[in-house]
């Protein structure tokens, strides 16, 4: 795809100010993958946007039963948790832990038959995003060092339960406009390519 199709699918609510940065943020890519897909403009709401990174959610990772509170990323939509958006049946929040880049690294190092080269390469992969199933998140000063997180695996708690009014606190970060496209984008592409090459015909069944 020419670059210049990519304004096809910009965000048609973004200010004239905010698609000319984000169009200029994707033409550096994959060279700027740094606290620029962060913003601070959002951090004293109380709203849990997704992409969001929040301290202390519940995780449990099967068939291990153990439950422990950790960092994670929202994969929720913005709109679907919203405690505003009144709904027939109890919402949950999808959100998938973050592992901290170095310790999955070392892990690789020490546990895989790869050798340190194709390791290197394999983390380098993922810090240009381009692994589909892994989200890199460059490091956040104070709250997080690079990290990633799997698209495959999530988990979910009771919407309700998350409390909004010590979001500031329990926050790690909120993408910006660049970072929330890269993780749509990345998020989309892992759920939904249509690349299965499997022939699905209608038949009565």
């Amino acid at each position: 795809m020419n670059l210049e199709d990519f304004k096809l699918y910009l965000p048609k609510f973004l200010s004239a100010e905010s698609d000319k940065e984000l169009f200029d943020a994707l033409k550096k890519f994959p060279n700027n993958l740094d606290k620029r897909i962060y913003t601070n403009y959002l951090s004293d709401t109380e709203i849990i946007y997704q992409g969001d990174g929040l301290n202390e959610l519940l995780v449990v990772n099967l068939p291990n039963p153990d439950i422990k509170p950790v960092p994670s990323m929202i994969l929720s939509n913005t709109c679907d948790i919203d405690l505003d958006n009144k709904r027939n049946f109890p919402s949950q929040v999808v959100y998938t832990p973050i592992f901290n880049l170095n310790k999955y690294q070392e892990t690789l190092l020490n546990k895989s038959s790869k050798s340190k080269q194709q390791i290197k390469s394999h983390i380098q992969s993922v810090k240009n995003q381009e692994i589909t199933q892994i989200f890199f998140l460059p490091k956040v000063e104070s709250k997080i060092d690079e990290s990633i997180i799997f698209f495959d695996r999530v988990c979910n708690f009771p919407n309700k339960l998350i409390p909004r009014a010590n979001l500031k606190e329990k926050r790690l970060f909120t993408l910006s406009d660049y970072g929330a496209y890269l993780f749509l984008l990345k998020l989309s592409i892992h759920f939904t390519r249509i690349q299965d090459k499997v022939e699905r015909r209608s038949v009565n069944i």
